[in-house]
């Protein structure tokens, strides 16, 4: 049986990648990294990833941002394939992870979910004709009020997706408080709310001449992510090297 470590055991979805694991029955989780809590698990846990010293096959990701530099150097140089899941990465971060998919193979995704993604697919083949035909492009993001960063990763990852597909320049606008003037064209506006506990809701919004066209995705758990982290981790142990996204595995 191959064995998986979870980087970020202890959090909300540390615990339901856990679960969609001893589901799925083809790993043996052997490690956890993160902070101590009350719960119970079956595995061997530990603060600091370096004290580890178990033999893993794969790792998946969801601790936060500030975790993932011991992370990456600890998969490189034990030659670890690995699953980022976690959201609000430096610049800084995101260039070491290039450089080391040239050793090992990196799986990174803003969204785990199959149907976010699938999403990010229609919008490449849809962001371009709708911009050409005056549509205005809005992004509006809805969150449990525990999340920390703002915008999502996801919003931003989709945005990234339009701005790239549009042959235009555009500019993301997050704070119209203090730009007091009509709407631009070029101008991608990305919206974030946070409150309850909203699992996560992303709607892009295309406002025409009286017409509106609007792709919403609603995740109603927090399992679809894990689902698609298991995917990811099931997928990245198949190569040598190389950094991948989940439109890789769907």
């Amino acid at each position: 049986m191959q064995k998986i470590m979870i980087h970020g055991y202890s959090g909300k979805m540390g615990q339901m990648v856990e679960q969609v694991i001893k589901e799925d029955g083809t790993f043996e989780i052997v490690a956890g990294i993160g902070k101590k809590n009350d719960l119970w698990v079956s595995y061997d846990t530990y603060f600091d990833i370096n004290s580890c010293e178990k033999a893993v096959d794969v790792v998946i990701d969801f601790s936060n941002a500030d975790a993932i530099g011991d992370l990456i150097e600890y998969a490189n140089t034990k030659g670890i394939p690995l699953v980022i899941c976690t959201t609000g990465l430096t610049e800084k971060i995101i260039v070491k992870i290039k450089e080391y998919s040239k050793n090992i193979p990196i799986l990174m995704s803003a969204n785990m979910s199959f149907g976010i993604n699938i999403v990010n697919v229609l919008l490449k083949q849809i962001s371009n004709s709708l911009y050409n035909q005056n549509f205005d492009i809005e992004i509006l993001e809805k969150h449990h009020k525990g999340k920390v960063d703002s915008p999502s990763g996801t919003a931003l990852f989709l945005a990234s997706t339009i701005k790239s597909t549009v042959e235009d320049k555009t500019e993301y606008i997050f704070d119209r408080t203090n730009n007091m003037k009509k709407r631009d064209k070029k101008e991608i506006g990305i919206s974030a709310i946070r409150g309850g506990t909203i699992p996560g809701e992303h709607s892009i919004i295309f406002a025409g001449d009286d017409e509106i066209i609007e792709i919403k995705h609603t995740a109603l758990s927090k399992k679809i992510f894990a689902d698609g982290a298991l995917k990811a981790a099931k997928f990245v142990m198949t190569k040598k090297n190389g950094l991948f996204s989940m439109e890789d595995v769907i």
